[in-house]
């Protein structure tokens, strides 16, 4: 079994936001940058964190962080995410497929697209509060 998995944020999660001392406090290290394929969208869910889904038609690619999560931490990092998220796999633009932060259906149909912005970070700053 792997000591560390590679999980793909989109969210608050992210560095310099608001849940990413949680990543940190599991020991989880930064590794790089990346895009999901153009397959996935993404909804604000009342503008206190963002919820991905993959999607059949209409997707984007989608700005994400990817992290070396302990895999022994990886349960106490979901526990401590907002209701309505959940762990699964994502696809990255090179075909790559991670962990990732991702949107339960019923989650994503209460919040507002957000997709267009191509991101959390770029929609926050959109709205002027990161």
């Amino acid at each position: 079994m792997p000591t560390h998995l590679h999980l793909a944020v989109n969210g608050t999660l992210m560095r310099g936001l608001a849940l990413n001392g949680n990543l940190q406090a599991i020991g989880a290290t930064y590794l790089r940058e990346a895009k999901t394929a153009p397959e996935y969208r993404l909804w604000s869910i009342q503008d206190c964190y963002p919820a991905m889904l993959r999607v059949a038609e209409g997707g984007a690619a989608i700005d994400l962080e990817i992290w070396a999560v302990p895999a022994i931490g990886l349960g106490a990092l979901l526990l401590q995410e907002p209701p309505g998220l959940c762990i699964g796999k994502v696809e990255l633009e090179n075909g790559e497929q991670v962990l990732g932060v991702l949107g339960e259906p019923y989650c994503c149909e209460s919040g507002q697209e957000i997709t267009q912005w191509g991101g959390w970070r770029a929609y926050c700053q959109s709205l002027s509060f990161t």
